[in-house]
């Protein structure tokens, strides 16, 4: 998997939601940053569409190389820009073609070794995908069975942790034709049923793709049928906040 945001499309998206963060809304408007929030490490995990052309050489908080120029970068943004007083620190790790045995395998040192206090897991494009393009032979089962277990060892390693589940989405262009269906779908559906069993917050997307596809083109939110483009990234960074309160 290959991201297809770049850093000139990003100035765009990435204003118009951290402009938007500065504006007061009926949840935010006169609230004053509380000491119980200071300090708060952010982690997202997943694929490529987190990953998100980050430069892993630079392991700084908050720095824009590190965080990509995907939905990471335009979430951390508003919220930094949102609080600026709460010291939020936001990673992301990221790794693109990562499945969920490949999280596993890097676990330790990549999110326990960072203590986050909000962990964000989008992953399981890849885990149907290299079945189709690499030889890969994880089932459903498979891949419910090792989010599991990835989730109840974070859980043992960071019992205060909050989890945020997003689901895996896709849309019909591209690359994805009728071969990703109906086991795409089981794998989402599977995606729901970890973060339940986790306590996490779930982050539906795929219906939220699905509607935007009525108004333009799926082309318009993932040129590849995988890969946002900036508006999508944009709508997952949206619904992110929502979900994070950040």
């Amino acid at each position: 998997m290959t991201d297809h945001l770049t850093r000139r499309d990003f100035v765009t998206a990435a204003s118009a939601l951290a402009g938007a963060a500065l504006l007061p809304t009926a949840a935010t408007a006169g609230r004053t940053p509380t000491g119980s929030t200071d300090g708060t490490v952010v982690l997202f995990q997943g694929d490529s569409i987190t990953d998100a052309g980050r430069d892993r050489a630079v392991a700084d908080p908050n720095a824009a190389r590190a965080l990509g120029s995907g939905y990471p970068l335009l979430a951390a943004s508003a919220a930094l820009a949102a609080h600026p007083d709460r010291g939020l620190r936001f990673y992301n790790r990221g790794i693109s073609g990562n499945k969920v045995p490949d999280l596993a395998a890097r676990w330790a040192a990549d999110t326990v070794a960072l203590a986050p206090d909000v962990l964000s897991i989008l992953i399981g494009v890849n885990d149907f995908w290299h079945k189709l393009s690499s030889g890969y032979t994880g089932t459903v089962e498979d891949y419910e069975h090792q989010y599991v277990a990835l989730l109840d060892e974070t859980r043992r390693s960071l019992p205060h942790v909050r989890l945020i589940v997003l689901e895996p989405f896709v849309l019909r262009c591209g690359a994805v034709d009728n071969r990703w269906f109906p086991e795409f779908d089981q794998r989402r559906a599977a995606a729901e049923r970890v973060a339940q069993h986790a306590a996490a917050r779930f982050v539906p997307l795929q219906a939220v793709f699905d509607d935007l596809s009525h108004r333009r083109a799926p082309e318009y939110w993932a040129a590849d049928g995988v890969h946002p483009t900036p508006a999508g990234h944009a709508v997952i960074a949206e619904r992110w906040r929502r979900a994070a309160h950040l």
